[in-house]
């Protein structure tokens, strides 16, 4: 939830973890030139409306002084993702970059920085200390992996900037979390990530997402953002945990049923063939599992007993395995820009 919808300020600090672009990114290239008459913008190759109030407002804070060398005026914008945004020479003079990032999407802060990124509620009116620094880099904990369980690529029935305004509406539950519960367990969430303590981090992960969408449905009317299989995943992974005596894997989900699973590297391969006994791909076997390398295993009979119960076949449609990343790169191959020297997309040959 926000205290302040126009500069995108949250009414609470939070805690993210930027994901790797060798699986999960978006490319932009970015262009300005006094030759431009005025600003337009692409996405995934089709022309999209340059006028939305966020899209200005990073286009504003992003402005910088005019030199030979990077003269101002009117730009072309073309963003591609395939599933933290990309970098441009377009410099940011004047704010920091999560600072400009913010003013698009809040969470878009967060990924300007790679590792455990905590994003600073802030105190200031004007949101100049609503910013982004990172707790740990992405090399602190090698050993921990992600798996994200796309359920459903469908839009949201109710989107999370109406959705979660209306919970700071009507929510008691929010406000109290906002101010009592989310202070403690950020502090704390801080100390499991720098001890590398996965029991810690699992489980404080898994009751903060479970508190999150209780808020949604504190909120009136309700919002409903998991659907039956998001609760069948969790589940599942109560079932894994309670069968191996310990947290092995932590289910979180933002507003939407995509489970993201964190687990450590020794456990990817079991939890994956368990994912694929659970829900057995329909059509896609050879594309279930996506990314980062998945190796085979074979499951304990009694492994099988205790957690895979009643199969839902089809149900989730792809696997994405993938680890923390580094923050925006700069692509330097001129062949990868989206823009050409006129400033319109290139085209695929």
């Amino acid at each position: 939830g926000k205290r302040d919808n126009d500069l995108i300020l949250p009414i609470n600090s939070s805690l993210s973890v930027t994901l790797h672009q060798d699986q999960l990114k978006t490319t932009t290239t970015a262009a300005a030139s006094r030759d431009f008459t005025e600003d337009r913008l692409w996405l995934n190759g089709e022309e999209a409306d340059v006028g939305h109030p966020r899209l200005q407002a990073c286009l504003r804070e992003g402005e910088c002084p005019p030199h030979p060398g990077h003269p101002q005026g009117p730009g072309g914008v073309s963003p591609v993702p395939t599933p933290p945004p990309g970098s441009c020479r377009l410099a940011v003079r004047r704010l920091a970059p999560s600072e400009v990032a913010r003013r698009g999407s809040g969470s878009a802060c967060r990924s300007m920085l790679g590792g455990f990124v905590q994003w600073q509620r802030g105190e200031r009116p004007d949101g100049r200390d609503s910013l982004a620094h990172q707790v740990a880099p992405e090399t602190h904990w090698q050993e921990l992996r992600v798996l994200v369980l796309v359920v459903s690529g469908e839009k949201k029935q109710v989107g999370s900037t109406a959705g979660m305004q209306t919970s700071v509406d009507t929510s008691p539950l929010l406000k109290h979390r906002a101010e009592v519960v989310v202070p403690e367990r950020l502090a704390l969430m801080i100390r499991h990530i720098r001890e590398r303590d996965f029991e810690g981090f699992g489980q404080l992960t898994m009751q903060d997402s479970n508190q999150f969408h209780a808020t949604c449905l504190d909120t009136f009317p309700p919002i409903f953002y998991l659907n039956n299989l998001s609760r069948h995943i969790i589940a599942l992974a109560h079932r894994f945990n309670a069968h191996h005596g310990c947290t092995k894997v932590a289910y979180t989900f933002d507003a939407g049923p995509n489970a993201v699973i964190f687990t450590l590297a020794d456990t990817v391969a079991e939890f994956v063939e368990v994912v694929r006994r659970s829900f057995p791909p329909a059509t896609n076997g050879d594309q279930f599992v996506r990314g980062l390398p998945v190796g085979s295993t074979s499951l304990p009979e009694e492994l099988l007993t205790a957690v895979v119960t009643e199969p839902v076949p089809g149900a989730i449609r792809y696997i994405l395995h993938t680890k923390p990343g580094p923050g925006p790169q700069l692509v330097d191959d001129p062949s990868q820009h989206l823009l050409g020297a006129d400033g319109l997309p290139r085209r695929c040959a």
